[in-house]
């Protein structure tokens, strides 16, 4: 009778347990398929399949459908996509497949997820996300963005009616903040900047004086103490420092990045590699340590350099900007804090203080020799965008996704470096879409002459910066381009 009660039971639960799972046409309703109609300026016309992704609106388009109506265009392309990678070429023809511009079958049910897939554009490797999809040929598809592969094509793309895209193949592709914020855009982030670090121009803002938690870009003031120290003669970048236990419980964390053990010696210049390219927070903080003696003393020093470079808003607790908890019975938890402005001031500092920073954040990896391991950058936009310097990203569950990206313009009499902050984006699909459109704005900004800029703080007084700044990272560029 007992044997005969458990069987019943685990039939029961079997039962309970398959009515719970979600079926595969259940599943199929968080990437919804679709279709548009667009047409170009020149005339050419065609069904495109799109698939909104978790959300409704949150809209993909077939590049085969595409490259299909594009194919006798300025904006043509040629497409190859396997089951994770994707080669795009503008300006060749596309060979066509014969599935193209035919709207979704009734019983085909779309199967992919946004991913960071390989993507090669004329070669080089670019950072989006889209979705690749196989079709019943035995082919793949790639659904895409519209604003990305504008940006990548360089034109324009309207919506003229519900349901229909029109795409303008002669006009350049073009970011306007206004009308994304009256749109509601940046509602899913905390607060963005962009601005000429040169000379302190603020082309546009968004809850720019508001703090929000920042993450690891807090990173950025960690190096820019350890570059002041080193421009002091207190510090010397072949120096070597001796892991702390501290450092060694970090890294055996989930949030270490670089195995690290107590005892062991690493050089300052590498540790700055580390802490910049893959935000390795136990890097971070043998820096303070090395610095200052202890994190508590480099946070001293963190906090002082904000009031010195009046940063109103910086709060910081620790050298790496991951969480902290006080010690009290019911512990605290506070995050490094700072607004989109003091981040804005701070980079243009570090930025003119010490300009060839970039040298090192502008790597998409470089080799730390003294263990032998290759770390790669964490920023998405150094590989879209050639004009991209650095600098910095961070992500905590409290602050988001954050970017503070870098970039250099010419005027035909001296280069500037463009800043675009971004501050709690929903996750690091978004931050990278609103960070890459900002960036284009800036560089737009900039060439365009910067109409409607708004004004913004002045630039640092060149009077005020050190005059060894220069000498002081002489030594990056020994090894800051090593692979």
């Amino acid at each position: 009778m007992k044997s005969m009660l458990q069987k019943i039971t685990v039939l029961m639960l079997c039962a309970v347990l398959l009515c719970s799972l979600p079926s595969v046409r259940a599943d199929a309703a968080f990437r919804i398929p679709g279709s548009c109609q667009v047409q170009t300026d020149s005339g050419a016309v065609g069904t495109v399949k799109t698939l909104d992704y978790d959300y409704a609106n949150n809209t993909y388009l077939s590049l085969r459908d595409l490259a299909m109506i594009l194919k006798d265009t300025e904006k043509s392309f040629s497409l190859e996509v396997t089951k994770n990678a994707v080669a795009l070429n503008p300006g060749e023809g596309y060979l066509p497949l014969g599935t193209e511009n035919v709207p979704w079958g009734e019983e085909e049910i779309p199967d992919g997820s946004i991913r960071r897939n390989e993507f090669k554009v004329n070669g080089e490797t670019v950072s989006y996300y889209t979705v690749i999809m196989p079709l019943s040929s035995g082919s793949y598809d790639c659904f895409m963005m519209a604003a990305d592969l504008a940006m990548i094509l360089d034109m324009n793309i309207t919506i003229p009616a519900g349901d229909s895209l029109q795409i303008n193949t002669r006009e350049p592709f073009a970011v306007s903040p206004r009308e994304l914020e009256e749109a509601g855009y940046f509602y899913g982030v905390n607060g963005v900047l962009v601005g000429d670090a040169t000379t302190g121009e603020i082309y546009y803002s968004y809850q720019s004086d508001l703090p929000y938690p920042i993450a690891s870009t807090s990173k950025l003031m960690t190096c820019l103490l350890v570059m002041d120290a080193i421009a002091a003669g207190q510090m010397d970048p072949e120096d070597l420092v001796t892991v702390s236990e501290g450092a060694q419980l970090l890294s055996e964390s989930s949030d270490g990045v670089i195995p690290l053990t107590a005892g062991e010696q690493i050089p300052v210049k590498e540790l700055l590699l580390g802490a910049l390219l893959p935000s390795s927070n136990e890097c971070a903080l043998c820096l303070a340590e090395a610095a200052a003696g202890s994190q508590e003393a480099f946070v001293g020093m963190m906090n002082q350099k904000a009031l010195d470079l009046g940063l109103s808003q910086a709060v910081f607790f620790n050298s790496h900007g991951l969480p902290v908890y006080t010690e009290d019975p019911v512990p605290a938890k506070r995050q490094n804090r700072m607004s989109a402005e003091d981040m804005f001031r701070m980079v243009s500092h570090l930025l003119n203080v010490y300009p060839r920073i970039t040298e090192i954040t502008s790597q998409q990896s470089a080799v730390l020799e003294s263990r032998k391991l290759e770390v790669r950058n964490s920023n998405p936009l150094l590989r879209n965008f050639s004009e991209v310097t650095g600098l910095k990203t961070g992500t905590t569950n409290k602050a988001g996704a954050c970017l503070v990206t870098s970039l250099t313009a010419d005027d035909g009499i001296m280069e500037h470096d463009l800043v675009v902050v971004v501050l709690g984006a929903e996750d690091s699909v978004e931050r990278g879409r609103v960070s890459g459109l900002l960036a284009r704005y800036a560089l737009d900004a900039f060439y365009a002459g910067r109409e409607g800029a708004e004004s913004g703080p002045g630039a640092p007084d060149p009077e005020s910066l050190p005059v060894r700044a220069e000498a002081a990272v002489d030594w990056i560029l020994k090894t800051a381009r090593r692979r």
